[in-house]
């Protein structure tokens, strides 16, 4: 192994987490174990996940693939065939790899993806690995689940919470920063505060995990990375593929490498993450892959533009491409007949999502916080997002930012001419394939969109057929 590399590596994952770490500006939160992390290395500004939901998020991650060129672009389906994840290189490297928590990746991994199941966070301190190792562990307190009373899916819920902490360590929903997208009502802000005081949870998990390093005297020998799966589990955040679900934080710290309290531009993807550590440890990369280097003496050229999309949601299809660059922020819908807010089941359990609901209905849902409520998608969308992170003033219809529009739409479609996307195909002959588990005909029946009477979007507007979805996308206009 060259000496330049790292002995040891340990990959922190935070779930449903954007950018509201105070080292990322948030002065709302309370992060302090992530902004020691930060102060003791590099906070990346600008990068991105390919999706904005946990599965194919973290299938991208693990493979070093983009969901759609897999076949894990679903959410959810089940890939019957998958490929080896990076962890198996490591492993045949000699690399100890122990991965305790969460394997949510639209499959089942591949036998072998591990030395242990164990959770070393419990064991690290005691015994410190003889040789080079990698760790990894998830962080589930921010889940978005973990903001409601009642979880009747199972599993935590806002009580965990308020059991671990005390009175004087809640946020107060007064002082919520409530984005612009959202309504400001009593139930975003209990939403917003109890979100944070959930990130407060996962800061001290990372403590811990940090504290572990320390208490086995390895710390200065193992790179850090903290990064998270998506965005929020807020509307118009996770599931949706505007800057608040894939732009993301991302930290590394490598002690006597990295220069503490450093910042970097660089637009960086999640596909990258797994070259980036086979590298890092000396392991050669397997050819094929989607990803680039972005550390280390391997490194790559920077990125140009950074790539995401949204598939099928549970039971609602959808089909929804992005590029990024730095300065722009560009969706491609693929049914734009379909509505942005379409019903969907687990999210209807979110506060704020119910109170929009009614607002809309009552005719009391104004501003920017509407936009979400469209009867239909635009076909196309541009930001910029520098003057506008929250992506709420599309420009695809401005002319003086048609040559910004030519650029990203010319980078998506050569993107598309270099990665297949499976997206493009029925999910039905997939499944007749062979590729994917058939979850259509029991919990995710084909539908393109499912809403509530009460919910519906218009006076008397029903839910599209795929047939009359795909009629509208063909009038999309020229790419």
């Amino acid at each position: 192994m060259a000496t330049s590399c790292p002995k040891h590596v340990m990959l922190l994952v935070g779930e449903d987490t954007g950018l509201h770490l105070g080292c990322y500006g948030n002065g709302y939160a309370t992060t302090p174990n992530l902004d020691r992390l930060a102060s003791g290395g590099c906070r990346f500004t600008q990068a991105f996940t390919h999706s904005p939901v946990c599965a194919p998020s973290r299938s991208g991650l693990v493979t070093g693939r983009y969901p759609w060129a897999i076949g894990t672009h679903a959410m959810r389906s089940t890939l019957l065939d998958p490929p080896r994840l990076f962890t198996h290189a490591l492993r045949e490297a000699g690399i100890h790899v122990a991965w305790p928590t969460k394997t949510d990746f639209n499959f089942e991994p591949p036998a072998g993806f591990a030395d242990t199941t164990d959770d070393w966070l419990e064991t690290l301190a005691g015994s410190p690995p003889a040789g080079p190792a990698f760790f990894y562990r998830n962080f589930a307190a921010t889940h978005e689940s973990r903001v409601w009373d009642v979880n009747p899916h199972g599993g935590k819920t806002y009580a965990d919470t308020l059991a671990s902490l005390g009175a004087d360590e809640l946020h107060d929903p007064a002082a919520a920063p409530v984005p612009p997208y959202l309504p400001d009502t009593p139930q975003t802000r209990r939403d917003v505060a109890r979100y944070h005081d959930n990130l407060l949870m996962q800061d001290r998990e990372i403590g811990r995990a940090l504290d572990a390093l320390d208490a086995a005297g390895i710390a200065d020998e193992t790179l850090v990375i903290y990064l998270t799966d998506h965005g929020r589990g807020l509307p118009r955040e996770k599931r949706w593929c505007y800057d608040a679900g894939i732009h993301l934080p991302l930290i590394v710290r490598w002690p006597g490498v990295i220069e503490p309290e450093t910042v970097d531009d660089r637009l960086v993807a999640w596909v990258d993450v797994a070259p980036t550590i086979l590298a890092l440890m000396g392991v050669p990369v397997p050819p094929g892959g989607d990803g680039r280097v972005f550390l280390g003496e391997e490194r790559a050229e920077p990125r140009a533009f950074v790539f995401a999309g949204r598939d099928r949601m549970d039971a609602n299809f959808d089909h929804v491409r992005v590029a990024r660059s730095k300065r722009y922020h560009y969706i491609r819908n693929g049914f734009p007949g379909l509505p942005y807010a379409s019903h969907h089941g687990y999210m209807e359990h979110e506060p704020t999502l119910q109170r929009m609901r009614d607002l809309h209905a009552a005719g009391e849902l104004h501003g920017d916080a509407a936009l979400f409520m469209a009867v239909n998608k635009r076909p196309e969308e541009l930001f910029d997002a520098r003057a506008d992170p929250d992506c709420l003033r599309n420009l695809a219809d401005d002319p003086e930012h048609s040559a910004a529009l030519a650029e990203h739409r010319r980078a998506l479609d050569g993107f598309a001419a270099s990665v297949p996307d499976l997206g493009l195909r029925d999910e039905a002959d997939l499944i007749a394939e062979g590729l994917v588990a058939d979850r259509l005909t029991g919990e995710y029946r084909p539908r393109v969109s499912t809403l509530a009477p009460e919910h519906r979007i218009g006076p008397e507007r029903a839910p599209l057929t795929r047939a009359e979805a795909e009629a509208l996308a063909r009038r999309r206009g020229p790419d």
